[in-house]
């Protein structure tokens, strides 16, 4: 069963971006895992990839395909996700309406209740770096 996911039009840009810019062929897609743990009770890892893989299921909503397997589609069933950029840090957000906020004292604003940031940074393309002889 597919999750009922919301995605925001600037998480879809972002997403599409990567996808886009990955190189890989049409039809590709965002690989997207998301797994109970951090601040806010995901944790999370994507990447751009050409096709599904064994288990997963493509969801395509607002205009971005994701390949989620059977754990994300059950941790993403009622999310929203949105991107997020601020001075000092950009990334995807996971917006639960059923959880409150975390009382760390990493814990930014109220209005981010139950988010999950991924920075920039740990974007991958789905294939191995090239190796270059030295």
């Amino acid at each position: 069963m597919l999750p009922t996911v919301t995605i925001t039009p600037a998480a879809a840009k972002f997403i599409n971006r990567i996808v886009r810019f990955s190189g890989l062929p049409a039809g590709a897609g965002l690989r997207l895992s998301v797994t109970p743990g951090g601040c806010s009770g995901y944790s999370s890892e994507f990447s751009a990839e050409a096709a599904p893989q064994g288990g997963e299921q493509l969801l395509e909503t607002g205009g971005v395909r994701l390949f989620l397997g059977a754990e994300s589609r059950l941790m993403l069933n009622g999310i929203t996700i949105d991107f997020v950029e601020t001075a000092t840090q950009s990334g995807l957000s996971f917006i639960d309406p059923n959880k409150a906020a975390c009382a760390c004292s990493s814990a930014e604003s109220a209005p981010q209740v139950g988010v999950t940031k991924i920075d920039i940074g740990s974007i991958g393309r789905g294939r191995p770096a090239p190796v270059v002889a030295s």
